[in-house]
């Protein structure tokens, strides 16, 4: 059970821990962060108190010694599209219940006093016992992120027997058709995405998204190739790695495309594109040349980690590709010594000239010899 005291600074108010925390206690899920509402008070006795104000959407306040999040219970008004677009009431005669309806599944709608007294007017303790992913009400088809929320949840709890409730599929479905997904922001889609990658189980994630059709909204080009992508996928744990398998089977105009419209950080695009190139080259049998050519792409010599990072990708993604034989090539190919060219006397654009004669000399000799 969650226990906490209310110190001097919230000495008479009526403090609840909430969401997250509380679905985790029962799961038997170690957790560090707490999420804290606060019912029948105002923002004035807040600061009055010492608690600082943090944000313009919400009332939500920082303790004075602590720096935790306190929120004021709240209830919010549809006003428009996406996951911003809403109106939000915070006043002393919101309720906790109130509160917790705005939330997006039961299993997160639960909250614990400082007694140990479980609030749970929405059935969460139900379904955490179930293994139910449910919406708590109509207001979740308000907001296109809460698709992918679930979905990430499913991600984390389906490797516990988690499944989505049919009404809540039902209720998705409707949100996608009626266009809601496509108003969402893309730097949320990616967090979401970066944040579910490192799940036990990311593939579930996917395949929510597909089977309720915001896949096919937000990435069609993934949706058109999901099925190979995940396969691949299963095979790693770094997220990074996932990432790069999941996208493999995409062109590298669509993967681009891809990363730009989400806003993909740089390391997380290059990775996934050095993926679809070496894909390419491995495809047919290359010779020395192009072993080469895509080694001075790959910036195979300056930064030789990344480069073994995307080999090994390569190898456990399972592509019935010649790894083996590149990694030989190219392990190969570092053998060769600029200094030892230098002392024989060649300078300049020749010795980088010779440098690449000789890495192409031992490329070739590793592929003849794989």
């Amino acid at each position: 059970m969650i226990r906490f005291e209310l110190d001097e600074a919230l000495q008479g108010l009526e403090v609840y821990c909430v969401g997250g925390a509380v679905r985790d206690d029962l799961l038997g899920i170690a957790h560090d962060d707490r999420d804290w509402v606060i019912v029948g008070t105002t923002s004035e006795e807040m600061r009055k108190r010492g608690f600082r104000p943090v944000g313009r959407d919400f009332p939500v306040f920082l303790h004075p010694h602590t720096q935790e999040e306190y929120a004021l219970a709240r209830t919010e008004r549809k006003s428009g599209h996406g996951y911003t677009g809403f109106e939000v009431h915070a006043a002393p005669e919101v309720t906790l219940e109130e509160d917790l309806v705005r939330r997006d599944l039961t299993i997160n709608a639960m909250a614990q006093d400082s007694s140990g007294r479980r609030v749970d007017p929405y059935h969460g303790l139900e379904d955490c016992r179930a293994g139910i992913l449910r919406h708590v009400s109509q207001a979740f088809g308000e907001d296109p992120l809460r698709i992918l929320r679930t979905a990430r949840f499913l991600a984390r709890f389906r490797p516990r027997g988690f499944t989505v409730a049919d009404d809540t599929m039902t209720l998705m479905k409707a949100m996608v058709a009626e266009g809601e997904v496509g108003h969402l922001v893309a730097e949320r889609v990616w967090q979401e995405i970066e944040r579910t990658l490192g799940e036990p189980d990311p593939t579930a994630f996917f395949e929510l998204l597909q089977q309720c059709g915001a896949l096919k909204v937000l990435m069609p080009a993934l949706d058109d190739v999901l099925a190979a992508g995940l396969s691949r996928m299963r095979t790693a744990e770094a997220p990074m790695a996932r990432w790069a398998l999941l996208t493999a089977d995409l062109s590298h105009d669509a993967l681009t495309a891809l990363c730009d419209r989400y806003r993909v950080p740089g390391e997380w695009r290059d990775r996934a594109l050095m993926v679809v190139r070496s894909r390419k080259l491995l495809s047919s049998a290359p010779d020395a040349d192009q072993v080469l050519a895509w080694g001075q792409t790959m910036d195979a010599w300056r930064r030789p980690s990344r480069l073994d990072e995307v080999l090994d990708m390569l190898a456990i993604g399972d592509f019935g590709l010649p790894v083996a034989a590149l990694e030989q090539a190219i392990d190969q190919a570092r053998q060769v010594s600029p200094q030892s060219l230098m002392a024989q006397g060649h300078r300049g654009a020749e010795l980088g000239r010779m440098i690449d004669v000789a890495r192409r000399d031992a490329i070739e000799c590793a592929l003849a010899q794989a």
